[in-house]
């Protein structure tokens, strides 16, 4: 039986693939578009070259998300091998130079002598689905934070005082900027009317933030420099804010709706601190594969006489470790057993960090059971 191993250096527009056999002989090497018709003759070809073909790739989606598909659906195994690992498996090889042919002949060579490779594999519609959602919405609160930021240099360009006293994450004092932006204006209205005026646009507690807001237009008199075309600025970003808030309920509301359907909703929310937001993003970061945990558990690096050095590790998944560290946060606050945790980790001379991460790593074996065992 002849064995192939073919390595796809994958681009967005196009891919270099490159098969070698068991002798590292190089028996193909072809750039093809990111294209159906291209990739399917590039792997009839490669099919035709042996008995048996293993596929290895450097990315997992995006841009090689058709090339993989076409593989899947043609029942071929496919693993994974980071960029990150190419790069340092590329300085063993010859020569310095670096191409996409020679990228993908590392990443077929890697393929062929590595056991410890991931291999990807297809997910439910329902995990797709929620990594459109989950992805969306990140790019969102990011976008709504970048916004929030300029509205406040903004507002303490002309207005320092309202800027400090107003939390422009809640819905109030956005409202109230998009209406009055500047110490006269506020005097001007005054608080009864400023009150009436927050109460007919549905703003709770209107009668204390109207108080708020006069109080920091009483001690201000001074127009600063650009005020009228700043005050413009500052109405177009607070109704920014307001737009942004309003596509991340929605998308909130679709991501509850889909992760309900997937079969570990219940398991995965049933750990306290893990709600359904971050619970839908664990499930987009690791697609329901329980080989993908990692990223809280220290890593040893020890050399001769040195020995019990741990670092952090560098190779994890962000977004899964994040998903981690804040769950732990919030379980501190609700949950008496997780605080005790926290608390016993403290009193051993341990940071903050340290100690939620050391929760969190506990957290993820807790959560593994509860998935295997449903």
């Amino acid at each position: 039986m002849a064995m192939i191993w073919a390595g796809i250096d994958a681009g967005k527009t196009h891919h270099h693939c490159v098969a070698i056999d068991e002798s590292c002989r190089r028996l193909l090497s072809r750039c093809v578009a990111n294209d159906e018709p291209e990739l399917l003759e590039l792997l009839t070809d490669v099919l035709a070259l042996g008995d048996e073909v293993t596929w290895g790739i450097d990315l997992a989606d995006g841009g090689a998300a058709l090339a993989i598909t076409i593989l899947f659906n043609r029942d071929q195994p496919v693993h994974y091998i980071s960029g990150r690992a190419i790069h340092r498996a590329s300085e063993s090889y010859r020569g310095e130079g670096k191409t996409d042919a020679k990228d993908a002949a590392v990443i077929a060579d890697q393929t062929r002598i590595r056991r410890d490779l991931h291999p990807l594999r297809t997910n439910d519609e329902t995990v797709t689905d929620l990594k459109i959602l989950t992805g969306r919405r990140t790019d969102l609160v990011a976008d709504r934070t970048r916004t929030v930021n300029r509205l406040r240099a903004q507002l303490t360009d002309i207005f320092p005082g309202l800027e400090r006293a107003l939390d422009l994450t809640n819905t109030g004092p956005l409202t109230l900027l998009t209406g009055y932006q500047t110490p006269a204006s506020l005097r001007r209205t005054g608080t009864k009317r400023l009150e009436t005026w927050l109460r007919n646009r549905k703003v709770l507690r209107a009668d204390r933030l109207a108080e708020i807001a006069l109080e920091a237009a009483s001690r201000q008199h001074t127009s600063l420099p650009g005020e009228k075309l700043t005050a413009q600025m500052v109405h177009m970003l607070a109704r920014e804010v307001m737009a942004l808030n309003q596509q991340v309920a929605e998308l909130d509301k679709a991501i509850v709706a889909r992760f309900r359907d997937h079969r570990d909703f219940d398991v995965i929310t049933s750990m306290p601190g893990l709600g359904v937001i971050l619970g839908a993003e664990f499930l987009a970061a690791t697609g329901g594969d329980m080989t993908a945990f990692g990223g809280v558990a220290p890593v040893p690096r020890d050399s001769g006489k040195i020995s019990g050095n741990l670092r952090r590790p560098r190779r994890y998944n962000r977004r899964l470790q994040r998903v981690f560290y804040i769950s732990a946060l919030f379980s501190i606050r609700h949950c008496e057993e997780f605080r005790r945790f926290y608390e016993r980790k403290r009193a051993e001379g341990k940071r903050h960090i340290q100690a939620v991460l050391a929760l969190a790593r506990r957290r993820v074996n807790a959560l593994w059971a509860l998935l295997c065992d449903g």
